[in-house]
């Protein structure tokens, strides 16, 4: 079981997951300009387990390859290690503790995608999936939680009912997760759609752990814009994407 430092979540600006945003490349230039933490894009758990770990001594990075094809699943340096949190997309306990247990010394941080609403994670029984299997959900958030040395988190998207949003979320806090990533939509929004700032708010008065909120992107043009969007939500941290990947520059602590 993790013992976090109880600031590792605390007023942090993060590098959201995004699928074929979040490679290594992204997260070191995110973290040269700033960033607290860098989450990878969502990694699914059966094509890691496909994979071998490779010490690359040419780029000096550990990599995960599926043997098969020479695919690199995964991959990650010492520049990260500290501060890099995997995304992982899966449905099955058992797996992802697999998983978990072949990075655990090579990364900070293990989230389970709770959030994501593209069809082929809910064929799959992933990430938005989970939100209506919260029995599944916490199995794997207590198996992880009580068998892996580094933290453990999900990231969700909210329900319509703001209170069904706050059973759930006190359900999945229960399981000892270090902390909870909020993107304020339903599955069935998408960017254009406004972030439910206020929920995410009411989510964070409602627990005790850091509440990381997320969904701000489309409001998001310089530094402060950031920090205006963690005070709306009343939020311990913000991790954004979107507006990261436009203007890297987002991180730095300036106008």
């Amino acid at each position: 079981m993790c013992n976090v430092n109880e600031n590792f979540y605390k007023n942090k600006i993060i590098l959201a997951p995004m699928v074929r945003v979040g490679t290594l490349p992204m997260r070191l230039l995110a973290l040269k300009y700033g960033a607290d933490l860098v989450y990878t894009e969502e990694l699914i758990d059966w094509k890691f387990l496909k994979s071998v770990r490779v010490e690359n001594h040419v780029l000096k990075t550990i990599d995960f390859i599926d043997p098969t094809d020479g695919t690199v699943i995964f991959r990650t340096c010492d520049l990260e290690k500290e501060r890099v949190a995997v995304q992982l997309g899966t449905c099955d306990s058992i797996r992802a503790l697999k998983v978990a247990k072949m990075i655990e010394h090579d990364v900070a941080a293990i989230d389970i995608n709770m959030g994501c609403p593209k069809e082929f994670s809910l064929k799959g029984g992933m990430g938005a999936a989970l939100l209506t299997k919260p029995e599944k959900a916490k199995d794997i958030l207590e198996t992880l939680v009580r068998n892996i040395s580094i933290p453990v988190t999900c990231k969700i998207r909210v329900f319509e009912s703001v209170d069904e949003t706050i059973n759930l979320v006190k359900d999945l806090v229960s399981t000892g997760i270090s902390a909870i990533g909020v993107h304020g939509r339903t599955k069935f929004e998408r960017p254009q759609h406004l972030n439910r700032n206020e929920t995410i708010r009411k989510i964070a008065q409602s627990i005790s752990i850091p509440v990381i909120a997320n969904g701000g992107s489309r409001e998001i043009e310089k530094y402060s814009d950031i920090i205006k969007f963690k005070e709306l939500c009343g939020a311990s941290s913000v991790m954004i994407a979107r507006a990261a990947e436009k203007i890297v520059q987002f991180f730095v602590r300036m106008e």
